[in-house]
């Protein structure tokens, strides 16, 4: 049976879309908002502006001071901040309900006039914010890279998911001031973004706040943008090798998944999970319990928009095993689900860990805000967190041995190997 969260859906005139969600156990308001942006929007060269732009978003605006943001919401009680992805960026607050239309003037200001603030010294200070981001997270962590060296290993150069979306040095330092502006008119309008508010509001009470502060705002100039061909698995194995200073050896084998929101991609995705994502898996039972040569092993399906998503295995290597044996012990156990798919029990828990997770998300405002508002911009579909379970529930064993038939084949497998060495040995 469907779940029932009650959603209202509106359209302004510039091409807003607004969603809200009443739910009045608490008095609070979550104010969400997805912009139809995010690296896979972005040209060779000038990689790293979305995320560049989440922060430039915290700088000020027509009315509202650098960092105001923060602490007026914060001094109201609320909670906020941002996120970039490879299909869009968003923008968040938790607010008592008293304070919600200061979140959406806020909002509204900063959407609709930040190029009023965004000066040169604003740039170079974000821009080296973003720099320093990546030294912490990526460049100078063990296994830092290791997602960024799977997206190029999986998706060829050019394509949208081929560049990770915290972008490169070098484009980041030629990042203009112009560009800064070209970039913010061409994506950041109404017509190109989704304002979902869950919480203790009515739908009246939305949409004339969303009216009130959003209405006058200009549509952007985004052009239609090209489709994608979707792609295929990969034909051959790509293998990348980083030896380096990590604690062990560590495995990422990645492979293309069909496209989000589809049944196909469910049935991937279950897929991986009966394969390394659960307790009951059979690579966590063999690797990790039995033969005792792997400390974990993890997995994780992304599903992306264009034309592809993405699935990987992460298998933490024990110390002193061979990491092209437990290579080959995947590679049996992929061959086998190939042909005979899940079992009775891993499809049973990997649908159980499915309602699991969701029900959990959508138990909290502010994740089921952040559900309601992908789905409506990146599928249109505002019922989406209320029929998911029934849609994945349809899924059988022979869609998931069918699904790992096509995607998951041992030889459309990218591998990243981060492999441990001694001081004294030659990193390469």
């Amino acid at each position: 049976m469907p779940l029932d969260y009650p959603i209202h859906e509106a359209t302004l005139a510039n091409g807003l879309r607004v969603v809200v969600s009443p739910d009045a156990s608490v008095p609070t308001v979550t104010v969400n908002i997805w912009v139809n942006v995010g690296s896979r929007h972005e040209v060779p060269g000038r990689t790293g502006f979305a995320h560049l732009f989440e922060h430039l978003m915290f700088q000020g605006s027509r009315h509202i001071a650098s960092g105001e943001h923060f602490t007026r919401l914060m001094a109201e009680g609320g909670r906020l901040n941002a996120t970039t992805w490879f299909d869009r960026t968003n923008y968040f607050e938790t607010i008592p309900k008293g304070a919600y239309e200061l979140a959406l003037w806020m909002e509204a200001d900063r959407h609709g006039h930040l190029l009023d603030a965004v000066t040169q010294e604003n740039l170079d200070n974000q821009r080296d914010v973003v720099k320093e981001e990546k030294r912490q997270r990526y460049d100078n962590v063990p296994y830092g890279t290791a997602l960024i060296e799977v997206y190029a290993a999986v998706f060829p150069a050019g394509h949208p998911y081929h560049h990770p979306t915290i972008g490169s040095m070098e484009d980041l330092d030629a990042a203009s001031l112009a560009d800064v502006h070209d970039f913010f008119r061409r994506y950041y309008g109404p017509n190109n973004s989704v304002l979902t508010l869950v919480g203790d509001i009515t739908p009246e009470e939305g949409f004339a706040a969303a009216e009130r502060y959003f209405g006058h705002l200009l549509p952007s100039a985004e052009p239609a943008r090209p489709a994608v061909p979707p792609l295929e698995p990969l034909a051959d194995p790509v293998r990348v090798d980083r030896p380096g200073h990590v604690p062990n050896d560590r495995l990422h084998i990645a492979f293309r998944l069909p496209v989000d929101n589809t049944p196909e991609f469910f049935a991937a995705g279950l897929a991986i999970d009966a394969l390394g994502g659960l307790s009951t898996s059979r690579l966590v039972q063999r690797l990790v319990r039995r033969e005792q040569v792997a400390n974990s092993v993890q997995a994780h399906a992304m599903g992306f928009v264009d034309g592809v998503s993405l699935g990987f295995l992460v298998v933490d290597v024990a110390d002193g095993q061979d990491p092209e044996a437990i290579e080959a012990a995947v590679v049996e156990e992929l061959e086998r689900f190939v042909v005979e798919g899940p079992t009775e029990v891993e499809m049973e828990s990997a649908m159980a860990q499915s309602e699991r997770s969701w029900l959990s998300a959508l138990a909290g405002q502010e994740e089921r805000a952040d559900l309601i508002s992908q789905h409506v911009l990146l599928h249109g579909d505002g019922q989406f967190v209320n029929t998911f379970l029934d849609r994945i529930g349809e899924v059988g064993p022979d869609d998931v041995r069918a699904a790992a038939s096509r995607w998951l084949r041992p030889e459309s497998r990218a591998v990243v190997r981060h492999l441990s060495v001694r001081d004294e040995e030659a990193v390469a």
